[in-house]
């Protein structure tokens, strides 16, 4: 395309890269931004699910070689959702028929971020940590990064995360709310010895554990169809509850060490039944870490230009759905089939980011009202 238009994507997460992914496959100029120094330096989760709406999505973003890539690097396939008390009695147990090989279930970030990234060498810049953007007098916009320089496209697309740079300008008033809940990411690294440790009930798909007191805990092995050199295979193991259930304050929980936090959730575990014990006993004590969870909140459509958004940038997705990854994937396909449609001449960029953020507006906020349903039925289910 003699006249591609160049587009600038603040973020290599999930989404900016399967974008990034999708308009390079179509021939478009592409710049990704992202603040990380590497590929491997963000504490962010372990398994992320892919559900039947992200598998299209990933489709139809990634080349064909990259899907194929990304799906014999992910876990093996499970169809199981279920839910415990914390004396390991049976709540629920969902399970989902026609899971056929050739269907991505479950990843491990990073290794699904580094599947992204196959044949964007040239395409994602690291360590680069954008603080601004201002439109030119010709409609272009000029992004500045705080390492120093800048660069210019016809299109920036803030996939930057909860504390978007691209979002704070471009909707000072947009905010994401704190739901008060904590949660301890951690993993169980497999071998023969920690494979016998996990109780059968909770050994496929998801696990969700809850007690009475309002804490609660998911469970979730990582098996590789085709392991990563370096990579072992794993069961995430998460421990959520408030900051008052935890009994350490934000300013306390964010400053320990993983093996205090390992230790935390030991404590917080301590009446549970032996067999969950066990998995927080013989985790791996060097990987752990906190975040806060927040749900972005509504916000009225704005007047559409060279600037948009894309995944938690604009609709932060609380984990509890299992959908924040597949949503992001979502914007990424609907996005990517604009913008390229704009670069055939179908229509102008800023008919094309209009047209996405028509859709995405209202599927991104109703997906978070889902995932804060699901949070309230998941701690509801205790006993």
């Amino acid at each position: 395309m003699p006249d591609s238009p160049r587009i600038l994507i603040a973020g290599a997460g999930v989404g900016g890269l399967a974008l990034a992914q999708a308009l390079r496959h179509g021939g478009l100029d592409v710049a990704v931004y992202e603040r990380d120094s590497t590929p491997k330096i963000r504490s962010q989760g372990y398994r992320i699910h892919i559900d039947t709406d992200g598998n299209a999505a990933l489709r139809t973003c990634l080349p064909a070689d990259t899907l194929d890539l990304v799906r014999r690097t992910s876990g093996v396939n499970d169809d199981v959702v279920a839910g415990y008390t914390h004396q390991l009695r049976q709540v629920m147990t969902r399970t989902f028929p026609g899971i056929t090989d050739d269907l991505i279930t479950a990843v491990d970030r990073n290794t699904f971020r580094q599947g992204l990234l196959s044949g964007l060498g040239d395409t994602v810049h690291f360590g680069r940590t954008l603080t601004g953007y201002r439109i030119t007098d010709s409609g272009r916009v000029r992004v500045e990064f705080a390492e120093g320089g800048d660069d210019e496209g016809d299109l920036l697309v803030g996939a930057d995360g909860v504390s978007s740079a691209v979002r704070r300008q471009l909707l000072p008033d947009a905010t994401v709310k704190d739901i008060g809940l904590r949660c301890v990411y951690g993993r169980l690294t497999l071998t023969e010895a920690t494979e016998a440790l996990i109780p059968e009930a909770i050994s496929h798909g998801f696990s969700w554990v809850s007690d009475e007191s309002g804490c609660g805990a998911g469970f979730a092995p990582v098996r590789f169809r085709s392991r990563p050199e370096g990579a072992s295979d794993y069961l995430m193991v998460t421990l959520l509850a408030s900051e008052e259930r935890l009994g350490t304050p934000d300013e306390e929980l964010f400053e320990l060490s993983p093996e205090a936090l390992w230790k935390l959730t030991l404590k917080a575990t301590a009446d549970w039944h032996p067999a969950l014990r066990e998995l927080f006993a013989y985790a791996d004590s060097d990987r752990f870490f906190p975040i806060t969870i927040r749900a972005g909140q509504r916000v009225d459509a704005w007047e559409s230009g060279p600037v948009t958004l894309l995944g938690d940038a604009i609709h932060t997705m609380p984990p509890t759905g299992g959908v924040g990854a597949n949503t992001a994937l979502r914007d990424a396909a609907t996005l990517a089939g604009e913008l390229l449609s704009a670069a055939h001449g179908d229509k102008s960029l800023i008919d094309a980011a209009a047209a996405y953020e028509r859709i995405m507006l209202p599927r991104g906020f109703d997906t978070i009202d889902a995932s804060l349903r699901m949070a309230a039925q998941m701690f509801a289910a205790s006993g």
